[in-house]
């Protein structure tokens, strides 16, 4: 891949869903193995050619600058600083000379997905977005009951605990300039509302199917799933 193509790491979220940990650090330093999840995700960036990175921090962000600052990757770092949050989307807007193709995703993922092979299916469709998706299975953890509306509703089918797939984003886009123009200058904006304009608008908005290895730490037993997932996979490579 060209190195043309910039990284925008969404950094700055207070992380309330994996209290008590992010009591003392922020969401995107919890520690996997020897390193931070942030640092993962940089690593795995410079490792794929994409070498100009961007951080949005917020929380405790001088705890997240102060675990790079020094410590040469092999990637030029600069830094954004929301001063109240600003959701999603919105801190786009802070980010300067995003004036060619580049690359968002949050700071809290673990993914061995190639962000070449996406950067280049967006090109090649000639989305404006394009949006790394999964699939999740879903399961209800009770006796679903399908029954006929009525005085007394009778019972036609029972499903015990029944699947289903989902496909849900990754967390991870790649988008050209002009989506920016959709982001309001002012107050919280999140991608869900940034999608929804681009569709109204009738833009291209595409999606890049993976079935790798992917994982989102946004609740502790996320979090904690992930050290299992993460160390067992590890030990393979070992």
């Amino acid at each position: 891949m060209d190195d043309t193509v910039r990284a925008v790491i969404l950094a700055g979220g207070r992380g309330r869903r994996l209290e008590p940990y992010t009591s003392v650090l922020p969401k995107p330093l919890m520690p996997v193995g020897d390193r931070a999840i942030v640092e993962i995700i940089v690593d795995r960036l410079v490792e794929c050619g994409i070498t100009d990175i961007t951080l949005c921090v917020g929380y405790l962000a001088h705890l997240i600058e102060a675990v790079f600052n020094g410590r040469p990757r092999g990637a030029h770092m600069t830094y954004v600083h929301e001063d109240s949050p600003l959701g999603t989307a919105g801190p786009l807007r802070l980010v300067e000379g995003l004036d060619r193709t580049f690359l968002v995703m949050n700071g809290d993922l673990l993914t061995d997905l190639s962000f070449g092979d996406l950067v280049d299916l967006h090109r090649r469709a000639g989305n404006v977005m394009t949006i790394a998706t999964h699939e999740r299975r879903h399961v209800v953890d009770y006796g679903v009951l399908h029954t006929k509306p009525g005085e007394s509703p009778r019972l036609i089918a029972y499903d015990e605990k029944p699947e289903s797939s989902l496909t849900v984003s990754m967390g991870v886009y790649v988008m050209e300039p002009e989506v920016l123009d959709r982001i309001p200058e002012q107050g919280y904006f999140d991608f869900p509302h940034l999608v929804q304009q681009l569709l109204d608008d009738g833009q291209r908005v595409g999606t890049f199917p993976f079935s790798g290895f992917w994982l989102d730490i946004g609740r502790r037993d996320d979090y904690e799933r992930a050290l299992e997932s993460w160390h067992a996979r590890e030990e393979k490579h070992v």
